[in-house]
C-alpha cells in the first residue's frame, strides 16, 4: 500500500471518528435528538440527525465548541459485539438504529462503538455515548487535532435517500491530521466557490435555470450561445475530419422504440411518461441510439460499407431527482456529443484505436492532460456471447495500452450489454471528471436484428459502439467553466475584444476599429458609455474578456490600437490590421496562451 493509500486510510478513520463526535456533541446540545447515519466521505464527514428543532449555521460554532471538549476529555472509542436482542434494547426508542439492526443478516456480527472516559485519567470507563457501528475508529480522542477540523454546511436529507421518509439534517464538515491540511483545503474550498459554473455563469451571462418553468432545464443565453457556437462548429469540423457524418434525429418517438432496445425494462425510472398521440404512446428521447438504429436499417448494408460513424449533438430527457439537480452538471434536459459506431469484427480493434485517439485529442485542445482511463469489465447480468466479450474487452485494453494512458479494471462495471472505457480528467484544480464513455453493445444489434451482409455472402450482425467523447454539452460546459473559472482562450470566448475610447471625442475611431474586427467574424464591442477609463477596463476585466484595445488621440492619428490584456499585462501596440492577424492566428491554433 501506497504512503498516499495510507494516509487516505488514517483520514477516513479520523473522519468518521470525528462524526461520531460530532454526534455526540449534537445528541448533547439537542436533546431529543434521533440519530441515524454518519459515514466518512471525500474530504470529510456527515451525519444525518432528526432534530427537536431546525439549527442554522450559527449553531455550528456551538457545536464545534462541544466536539473540541469532547475530544480534549480524551476518550477512548471501545469496540462491543452484541447480540440483535441486546443492540435493539441498547438503542430502544431510536427509529433509525432500529430499522438498520433489523435488516442486518441473521449471521451478522453487530458491533457498537462507545465513547468511554479515559481510564488513564482516572475516570471509572463509563460509556458517555455509543453508536450502532462497523467502525474502524481512533482508540482515544487524542488522536484527533481539534485544530484540525470544521463544520461546514447544513442541508436535508431524506432517510434512506427516498422522499417518502422523513427529511432529516445533515451536517457536513471536513477533518485532516492537522491545521495545515485543514486551512489548505479550506483555501481550496474558496478557489472552488470562486469557480463554481452557477456563480460565474450569472456573472457572466451564459446561461440560467428557471425553476418556475421546469427544474434541471437550462436556457443559454446570448454569451453562453456563443460559447456553444463556436465549440459546436469545432465539433462539426472534428468529427467530418475524423471520418464522422452527422445525423439529426426526432426528440420523441414511438414507446415500441425503447421497449424493443430494453431501456423500458431497466431504465424507466429515468424516462419521462409517454404521451397519447394518435391513441399510441409515444415517448420524449433519453436517448439516440434506436433512431440511428433505424436509419442503418432503412436499406441493407454490405461488409464494404462498414464502418459507419454517425454523430449527432442530440438533445434527450431523463428524469433526475430535484434533489440531485446542479446547475450545468446534473439536468433533465441535456445535448449529447454522442455517436454510434457501426463495423465488422474484423474492423473493431482499429475502430476503438481511432475512438480512443480522437477523444484525447479533443481533450487536448481544450488543455486537460491529466487523463486516466477506466475498463469496465462484464457484471454477472450481461448478454451476448463471452467471446464476443472477451474479444472487446481486449480491443479496449490494447487501445488504452497503445495510447500509453495510465488505467484501472473496474471489476464487473460494464453495462449489462457490453464492456466500455471510461476516461476521467482532472481539472486545474486537480479534480477529476468523468468525461469519455467508450461502450459496446450486444444487445441492440440483436434486439433490432441489424445485419450486414458479409464477403461471405452470409447475412452477419454487426459491432455496435456508442461512444460520448465529451459526454454532454451542459456537463462539460459545466467543468470547462470552472477549469478556466470564466477566463476562456480566446477561440471560445463570447466577447473577444473589447474596444475603449479614452473619451467621448474618440468614439468615431473607436466605432471604425471596431467595424474592422466584426468584419473579420471577431466578438467585439465598443464601450462607449460614459464611465471614466478604469471603470470601464475593470467592467471589462470582470467579464473577462480576453483583449482590451484602449484608443485616443495618438492610436487615431497613427491607425494603432493599445493592447491590453484581462490579467492586466500590456501587448506592444500595433496597427488594427496587425492585431487582427495576431488574434485570428491564436483563434485558428485554438492556443490556450493570449
Amino acid at each position: 500500500m501506497s504512503a498516499i493509500n495510507q494516509q487516505s486510510e488514517k483520514l477516513s478513520v479520523i473522519r468518521h471518528s470525528v462524526s461520531h463526535i460530532m454526534a455526540q456533541a449534537v445528541v448533547k446540545l439537542f436533546p431529543g435528538t434521533k440519530v441515524a447515519i454518519g459515514p466518512s466521505i471525500e474530504n470529510g464527514f456527515y451525519y444525518d440527525f432528526l432534530l427537536p428543532r431546525p439549527i442554522t449555521a450559527d449553531d455550528l460554532e456551538t457545536i464545534e465548541t462541544e466536539m473540541k471538549s469532547i475530544i480534549d476529555s480524551r476518550q477512548d472509542f471501545v469496540k462491543v459485539t452484541v447480540s440483535r436482542e441486546d443492540a435493539l434494547a441498547r438503542f430502544a426508542g431510536e427509529e433509525f438504529k432500529t430499522e438498520l439492526i433489523n435488516e442486518l443478516p441473521a449471521d451478522a456480527e453487530i458491533t457498537i462503538y462507545e465513547n468511554r472516559a479515559c481510564l488513564q485519567q482516572g475516570a471509572d470507563g463509563n460509556v458517555l455515548w455509543a453508536d450502532l457501528c462497523r467502525g474502524p475508529h481512533v482508540a482515544n480522542t487524542r488522536e484527533i487535532n481539534s485544530a484540525a477540523f470544521k463544520l461546514q454546511s447544513i442541508a436535508g436529507a431524506y432517510w434512506r435517500g427516498d422522499e417518502n421518509r422523513p427529511m432529516l439534517t445533515r451536517i457536513y464538515g471536513t477533518a485532516w491530521e492537522n491545521p495545515k491540511d485543514l486551512k489548505a483545503y479550506l483555501a481550496f474550498l474558496e478557489e472552488v466557490e470562486k469557480r463554481d459554473h452557477r456563480r460565474l455563469g450569472k456573472e457572466l451571462d451564459l446561461f440560467s435555470v428557471h425553476e418556475e418553468a421546469g427544474a434541471g432545464l437550462i436556457y443559454w443565453h446570448p454569451n453562453g450561445g456563443r460559447m456553444r457556437v463556436a465549440i459546436e462548429d469545432f465539433w462539426r469540423q472534428e468529427h467530418y475530419r475524423n471520418g464522422y457524418e452527422i445525423l439529426y434525429t426526432p426528440h420523441i418517438g414511438k414507446s415500441w422504440l425503447w421497449e424493443t432496445s430494453g431501456h423500458l425494462g431497466f431504465y424507466k425510472g429515468n424516462m419521462y411518461s409517454p404521451m397519447q398521440i394518435d391513441n399510441q404512446d409515444y415517448i420524449i428521447k433519453p436517448m439516440n441510439c434506436p433512431f440511428h438504429i433505424l436509419i442503418y436499417k432503412n436499406r441493407g448494408r454490405s461488409y464494404r460499407d462498414l464502418p459507419l460513424r454517425w454523430a449527432e449533438l442530440g438533445t434527450v430527457y431523463r428524469y433526475e431527482r430535484s434533489g440531485v439537480l446542479h446547475g450545468l452538471l446534473r439536468v433533465r434536459g441535456f445535448t449529447q456529443d454522442d455517436a454510434h459506431i457501426f463495423c465488422t469484427p474484423d474492423q473493431m480493434e482499429a475502430e476503438i484505436l481511432e475512438v480512443l485517439r480522437f477523444s484525447l485529442s479533443l481533450w487536448k485542445v481544450f488543455g486537460f492532460k491529466d487523463i486516466k482511463a477506466y475498463l469496465a469489465t462484464k457484471p454477472k447480468e450481461s448478454v451476448g456471447e463471452q467471446s464476443r466479450w472477451d474479444a472487446a474487452l481486449e480491443s479496449l485494453r490494447k487501445a488504452v495500452e497503445a495510447e500509453g494512458l495510465d488505467y484501472e479494471i473496474d471489476e464487473g462495471g460494464g453495462a449489462f450489454y457490453g464492456p466500455k472505457i471510461d476516461l476521467k480528467i482532472k481539472d486545474a484544480l486537480g479534480r477529476e471528471w468523468q468525461m469519455t464513455t467508450i461502450q459496446f453493445d450486444f444487445n441492440e444489434p440483436e434486439r433490432f436484428d441489424m445485419t450486414f451482409v458479409d464477403a461471405d455472402g452470409q447475412h452477419k450482425r454487426p459491432y455496435m459502439v456508442h461512444r460520448a467523447l465529451l459526454g454532454s454539452l451542459e456537463r462539460f460546459f459545466g467543468v470547462l467553466i470552472e477549469h478556466f473559472g470564466g477566463a476562456f482562450p480566446v477561440w471560445i470566448a463570447p466577447e473577444q475584444i473589447a474596444v475603449i475610447p479614452v473619451a467621448e471625442g474618440f468614439n468615431d475611431y473607436a466605432h471604425k476599429v471596431t467595424a474592422e474586427l466584426k468584419a473579420r467574424d471577431l466578438r467585439v464591442s465598443a464601450e462607449l458609455g460614459d464611465e471614466r477609463l478604469n471603470a470601464k477596463i475593470r467592467g471589462c476585466q470582470n467579464r473577462k474578456i480576453p483583449y482590451m484595445l484602449v484608443v485616443g488621440q495618438r492610436e487615431a492619428e497613427e491607425g494603432t490600437v493599445s493592447i491590453r490584456l484581462r490579467d492586466g499585462r500590456q501587448l506592444p501596440a500595433m496597427q488594427t490590421a496587425d492585431f487582427i492577424k495576431y488574434v485570428l492566428e491564436k483563434i485558428e491554433s485554438r492556443s490556450l496562451e493570449l
